[in-house]
């Protein structure tokens, strides 16, 4: 099962033990004691904000910091209050009147929500500039189980984190349009519960077969007025090997079409909502290639979001 998930690596805040003999270093994870949801809403609150400043300071906050006007958090496996918004407005200097929006359990799709909401702001006010931070950690979810679904997810999620400026200056990813769907009949397939040990995931091995049946028919709603061939960037969340290959399927996509995400899978796994940032990175560093592109991702519901846009030089 490893090996067909095709992923290397992933990266957790939980240390790794030293010896192999423990779950984790700190023994955090305990066979029959598994830590309660409180104690890994504690771990979350301690540890969020310093995986935050990791993405933030690439950034350089300090030289734009009176230039932003909006924040916008995406969190599926984490809340407390006050929350990542005012730790950055507090940590970073920000302006005190910073207007702040959190997305919460809209699990891998919440990115592309989050951009979208960032595209209304600035079209509505043309000098804004939307931060946005996607934060998982999803490695504090892990459970004990012999649910053959939930041992699947445990082999893909992993935590990370990406932070974005969202203005109306004309460089980087132009965000042309979104689409957002849900999948009939598709309800309980992707499911996300608070329950007494963490959270309690459910991806269903039906969803790439959902996928690849369903999406041939919304093409059109995608892409609108372009064609497969059209289209020079794929940016899919790479939720898992069997979602990519069934949205490549789907679609009729050439093999060099999820290149991006299948590199992402295979380097970082499934971080929810910052995953599909990290594709979208790697199509902006790409040397020259501007043109249209497509992004999407998979969330509760099962919920297609989608978003068309434009790589500039």
């Amino acid at each position: 099962m490893i090996g067909k998930a095709q992923i290397d690596r992933r990266y957790s805040f939980l240390k790794p033990d030293s010896d192999g003999q423990k779950i984790d270093g700190d023994g955090f994870y305990l066979c029959d004691h598994f830590p309660d949801t409180a104690a890994r809403m504690r771990f979350y609150k301690d540890h969020a904000f310093i995986l935050a400043r990791q993405a933030l300071d690439q950034l350089d906050l300090a030289v734009i910091k009176e230039d932003i006007t909006h924040i916008i958090i995406t969190s599926c496996t984490g809340f407390y209050a006050p929350g990542l918004d005012l730790q950055i407005i507090e940590h970073y200097g920000l302006r005190l009147t910073t207007e702040r929006n959190f997305i919460g359990f809209m699990g891998c799709q919440a990115a592309l929500n989050g951009l979208k909401l960032a595209r209304h702001i600035v079209l509505s006010a043309p000098t804004a500039k939307v931060l946005m931070v996607n934060l998982e950690l999803c490695t504090l979810h892990l459970q004990q189980t012999d649910n053959i679904e939930q041992l699947l997810s445990f082999l893909i999620f992993a935590d990370g984190c990406a932070a974005s400026l969202i203005s109306s200056e004309p460089r980087g990813l132009a965000l042309q349009s979104f689409c957002c769907t849900v999948l009939p009949d598709s309800g309980d397939q992707i499911t996300w519960d608070i329950g007494n040990s963490g959270f309690d995931m459910v991806l269903s091995g039906q969803v790439p077969a959902t996928i690849m049946a369903t999406i041939p028919a919304m093409q059109r709603a995608i892409l609108g007025a372009f064609a497969i061939d059209d289209i020079r960037h794929w940016a899919i969340h790479p939720g898992g090997r069997s979602v990519l290959d069934a949205v490549q399927k789907g679609l009729a996509l050439p093999d060099g079409a999820m290149t991006v995400s299948r590199r992402i899978l295979r380097d970082f796994g499934n971080m929810s909502s910052a995953t599909v940032m990290f594709v979208l990175k790697a199509i902006l560093e790409m040397p020259a290639a501007s043109g249209p592109g497509c992004a999407m991702a998979f969330g509760p519901g099962v919920t297609l979001e989608s978003m068309l846009f434009d790589k500039i030089e």
